[in-house]
């Protein structure tokens, strides 16, 4: 390790790395909770899921190990006091979003996907609705538009540009913002319920509070402009009538900004708790509104949400309760049980704290990304996102998402990195990232591009990294509040000696070519 580097690091970011006012160090953190990463792993995907600590599964061993849970359907003691461990997670998530629980319930599901799903087989559809949702929207966001336009509703996309001043500090949403509506979409043949007037038809609008694909933060003050004056964004547009409530995807925001609640009065936020703090998976929540709970309907009735039925005709009584009206079957009780331990270890950092570790590796890690060049002065990296050299790091995210160019213009595969970086130890993430959106935007990929790329056989997950000379999707790295200086550093003098092509003084006093590939535009070997 260069420690003048390290030492340059620190200049600049010495105040918010590595929890200086924490009970430990982000070096005692790695030693004693992350023993595993001392093989000289470089985990680097955090938004996909970060890593659990190993005092954390401790904690968790103990917990399972020294008391009894039982099933919260039952009336033993022993599930009388697991309904109470329950009741006291809903509490800390809602803390987690400062949301009151006179105006908010916590809903537990098996991910942030199935709160999604939820949100979209319960809403009042009609086709006087309307579906809205931002280009940069997980596919997990975008598939309730099958269900807005099964029923009838129009479904359009928008296209958010934040604008940033000279200074590098953002307007006010009102005069800065550009909103493009995109094309209406609606269905033929879809069933057309029953509905009042246009007046009175609820539309949904959803979008990211971070773009999983750049990293990119949308500004929150769209929730109050889409609930009290909608006309403001969609303008004339007859899409503006009818009452606008507004879904936040938070499962990649809520790691280091939480949406407040109490400032922003949002319908519906979902989460996972694996991308907090790494264990448990298969578990979220739906945060809701009392008064949007009481719109939405949940047609299946199962063990936990139904008061009474009878087998051999059509009855069936509901129970009341919010959390009991939408969690079907018996909770997850024991992976609901053990999301304190990681609240615990969360609350013990601080969440402004973990946001100010992370920026700071993503800030150096994009700043020494754009100031590579190749021996010809060609770039080597392009940054996806919204970021400018002036914008306060603080606002930056935890990712860096990036493709690569060789000295000629051409494209890396980023396939090839990736495989290159799994060889050196390094993990990291590649493709689209389940964004369709965001990837086509920051791609430049047009409707012609994607339908050609699409016949020509790629998928997600595949390894079609390059088509008709141009990427299909980008590299992220990814920071967790346990990631290091040294993690970022290993990553970046990874790129510096595998994709960079630089003048190197050979013995014979001539220029030569670095790095540990040979640069051809069929690829590496």
């Amino acid at each position: 390790m260069d420690y003048a580097d390290k030492e340059e690091f620190l200049k600049e970011f010495g105040e918010d790395y590595g929890y200086p006012n924490a009970p430990k160090s982000i070096d005692q953190i790695r030693a004693t909770e992350f023993k595993r990463l001392e093989n000289g792993t470089v985990y680097l995907d955090h938004a996909g899921a970060t890593l659990y600590s190993e005092l954390q599964m401790e904690a968790i061993f103990r917990d399972f190990t020294t008391n009894v849970y039982g099933n919260p359907h039952s009336q033993s003691d022993i599930s009388s006091a697991t309904c109470d461990i329950v009741r006291a997670a809903r509490e800390q998530v809602l803390d987690y979003f400062n949301a009151s629980m006179k105006d908010y319930k916590c809903i537990f599901t098996s991910g942030a996907t199935a709160a999604l799903k939820l949100v979209g087989e319960a809403f009042p559809w009609s086709h006087q609705s309307s579906y809205m949702y931002t280009m940069e929207n997980h596919n997990s966001v975008l598939g309730i538009r099958e269900y807005a336009l099964s029923q009838g509703a129009a479904a359009f996309a928008i296209d958010v540009e934040e604008a940033v001043d000279n200074d590098g500090l953002s307007e006010s949403l009102v005069t800065s913002t550009k909103i493009s509506l995109l094309p209406i979409q609606r269905r033929k043949g879809a069933s057309f319920p029953e509905r009042d007037p246009a007046g009175d038809a609820y539309n949904l609008f959803a979008f990211p509070s971070e773009c999983n694909f750049s990293g990119s933060r949308f500004n929150l003050d769209l929730i109050n402009i889409m609930k009290k004056n909608p006309e403001r964004i969609l303008e004339i547009s007859p899409f503006s009538k009818g009452r606008w409530m507004v879904l936040i995807d938070a499962a990649k925001g809520c790691v280091t900004q939480p949406p407040d609640l109490s400032k922003y009065p949002v319908d519906f936020v979902v989460m996972s708790f694996y991308k907090i703090f790494g264990y448990p998976t298969g578990l979220g929540a739906l945060i809701m509104r009392n008064d949007a709970a009481k719109l939405l309907k949940n047609t299946y009735f199962s063990g936990g949400t139904v008061a009474a039925s009878i087998a051999d005709i059509d009855f069936v009584k509901r129970r009341q309760g919010v959390e009991e009206l939408f969690e079907d079957g018996t909770a997850s009780f024991l992976s609901i049980a053990s999301i304190r331990h990681g609240f615990n270890l969360i609350n013990s950092l601080t969440v402004p704290a973990i946001c100010r570790h992370i920026a700071s590796l993503g800030m150096y890690v994009r700043k020494v990304l754009l100031s590579l060049r190749h021996e010809n002065g060609a770039d080597v990296c392009t940054i996806y996102g919204t970021y400018t050299s002036e914008v306060s790091y603080h606002d930056t995210g935890s990712m860096v998402s990036f493709n690569l160019k060789r000295p000629d213009g051409s494209w890396f595969g980023y396939r090839e990195v990736e495989k290159l970086a799994s060889l050196s130890g390094i993990q990291l993430r590649t493709g689209c990232f389940c964004n369709p959106g965001a990837c086509a935007k920051y791609l430049g990929l047009s409707h012609s591009d994607l339908l050609s790329n699409i016949e020509a056989g790629h998928v997600c997950w595949d390894d079609n990294d390059i088509i008709h000379g141009k990427p299909t999707g980008a590299i992220r790295v990814s920071f967790g509040y346990m990631s290091t200086f040294e993690d970022a550093k290993k990553f970046i003098d990874f790129i510096r000696n595998s994709f960079v092509s630089f003048p190197n003084k050979s013995a014979n006093g001539n220029l030569s070519k670095g790095g540990s590939i040979h640069f051809s535009p069929e690829g590496y070997y």
